[in-house]
């Protein structure tokens, strides 16, 4: 990368931090089998002053899932594990209980791809808990699975039928690896990941050389930054892994690289491309998600992605394998960095690979004659627990037209949302595909395609199902009122029958006029 290149990324980078304050970000870009470019800006701890560099340790939460992923297909290239096998057939520790008799066993693949009907909260009451109960105080003993769950994990829905974003499948996913291997989880992942990628001061434990380099999570406030309390992850497969950009930048040219870098292997290139391929596909026209990873294009390029959520840390990769590049940001303390984060993090790879963003597009033509057919409600068919998809759909969403427009509201308290977004047209040869305008929200764009009595969503492969115009609440609200209006209004004429006639009253110098009673009805 020419000095150039890496100044005008400097300035992205800026631009960025100018929009989004951080108290310490690191933003990398891998080529050619290293880190090309690095920028770090502010502080690991704001008590040390310590500044933020390569080797700072950050909580890279859920793109520990990736990891796991892969050791779940390396014991599958062993042929220890049938992906399409029920995952009972390994899973020693405890067993996956389904909520109905006639539900067929869980899948390993199920499991890889969020769709094994496992809730995403175990217990209703986790809503109200920190992280839904996930968390124990560091320092604390980390409960065993098998005690975490009682010996038994609720399978809530039908597998294979539907997308459910939970850590507990992958927590399920890790305890497999165990059962299989006997070995500890976190010296697996050492022994047949990190150390043959280099990966040096990775860990999924908190072990005595990333202790020290750990960066401190910081909450935003009023105030300025607050340090979050410290913790630890139960469903550890699913959210604990410590790295560094450093180790990042050797993992993400393994990815590139057909699963090798210039440390070692881990998965042959045919198995690391299997990873990739689309697993699950509520619609062919959605990348939806291969093993373990997020699909996406730009531009015409295949990518695959993750991210990581965690209290105090944000966390995202993209990785474009045929062109061979790769981008990848961390932060320990940054307002509503979950939103803004991975839409950054794509703008610089779309900037890197040439290709404009994913824009509203003007030369895709309405379609009204078809609008009767795609207003309506639509409703997830999701439980209370299932807490991501309903922070983003509420309690469904409602298409409409307002004007010569498409609109869409999602069903929430939120004004904005539940005022409309506008519906674009997306492509010219299909007027069921629309994209909708996200970007105050620092997100970007999102498609939103129809097929009958259907809608899907690709900011998460979801998928709603329109209701019966009667069961739309407001008209179940409209119609209750105007009962009551009209049981009101026969009940004051029964009542007028059977009344004398009200006399009339002449005010003294003036004329006759209706009682004050009478006046008002």
């Amino acid at each position: 990368m020419s000095e150039t290149d890496q100044l005008e990324i400097t300035a992205r980078v800026n631009a960025i931090l100018n929009r989004r304050p951080a108290v310490g970000l690191a933003i990398g870009v891998v080529r050619n089998g290293s880190l090309e470019y690095f920028h770090a800006h502010g502080v690991a701890d704001i008590d040390s002053r310590a500044p933020v560099t390569e080797d700072t340790v950050f909580r890279i939460a859920s793109i520990t899932k990736t990891v796991t992923a892969i050791a779940v297909v390396q014991l599958w290239e062993q042929g220890l594990i049938d992906l399409d096998a029920p995952a009972a057939d390994y899973l020693r520790a405890y067993r996956l209980v389904p909520a109905k008799a006639v539900f067929r066993p869980v899948t390993v693949r199920q499991l890889l791809t969020h769709t094994s009907g496992i809730p995403e909260v175990v217990h209703p009451s986790d809503l109200l808990r920190r992280l839904f109960g996930e968390t124990v105080p560091a320092g604390t003993p980390v409960p065993a699975l098998t005690e975490y769950y009682r010996g038994r994990l609720r399978v809530q829905s039908e597998p294979g039928t539907r997308f459910v974003y939970t850590d507990h499948g992958f927590a399920t996913l890790g305890q497999i690896v165990e059962d299989v291997s006997r070995e500890p989880l976190d010296r697996y992942f050492r022994e047949h990941i990190f150390q043959p990628l280099g990966m040096t001061d990775t860990d999924l434990v908190r072990s005595a050389r990333i202790k020290d380099r750990l960066a401190t999570g910081y909450t935003l406030g009023p105030h300025g930054p607050t340090p979050v309390a410290d913790y630890e992850m139960v469903p550890a497969a699913a959210s604990s892994v410590y790295s560094t950009p450093r180790d990042m930048a050797r993992y993400l040219a393994a990815l590139l690289g057909g699963g090798a870098n210039e440390f070692g292997q881990v998965l042959k290139p045919a198995t690391l491309a299997t990873m990739f391929e689309p697993h699950y596909q509520p619609d062919p026209r959605i990348p939806g998600i291969g093993l373990g990873f997020w699909r996406g294009t730009t531009g015409g390029h295949a990518i695959v992605e993750h991210g990581g959520i965690l209290p105090g840390f944000n966390s995202q990769i993209f990785v474009a394998p045929d062109a061979g590049l790769a981008v990848m940001a961390f932060t320990n303390g940054a307002r509503a960095a979950m939103l803004w984060l991975p839409g950054e993090t794509a703008a610089l790879l779309n900037h890197l690979l040439g290709v404009p963003g994913e824009a509203i597009r003007t030369d895709s033509p309405h379609h009204p004659e078809i609008w009767p057919e795609l207003c309506g409600r639509y409703q997830l068919p999701a439980r209370l627990t299932d807490a991501r998809a309903r922070e983003m759909v509420g309690a469904g969403i409602e298409v409409f037209t307002r004007g010569d427009q498409l609109r869409l509201r999602v069903l929430t308290p939120i004004p904005t949302l539940y005022r409309g977004l506008a519906l674009h047209p997306d492509d010219p040869t299909d007027p069921y595909a629309y994209r909708i305008d996200l970007t105050r929200y620092g997100i970007g764009t999102a498609r939103i395609l129809f097929t009958p009595d259907k809608v899907h969503l690709d900011l998460l492969p979801l998928t709603l199902h329109k209701r019966p115009p009667a069961t739309n609440p407001r008209l179940w609200v409209i119609g209750t009122l105007a009962a009551l209006a009209a049981l009101a209004t026969r009940r004051h004429r029964r009542h007028r029958r059977h009344r004398p006639a009200a006399q009339p009253t002449v005010p003294a110098g003036g004329s006759p006029r209706t009682s004050t009673h009478n006046a008002a009805v």
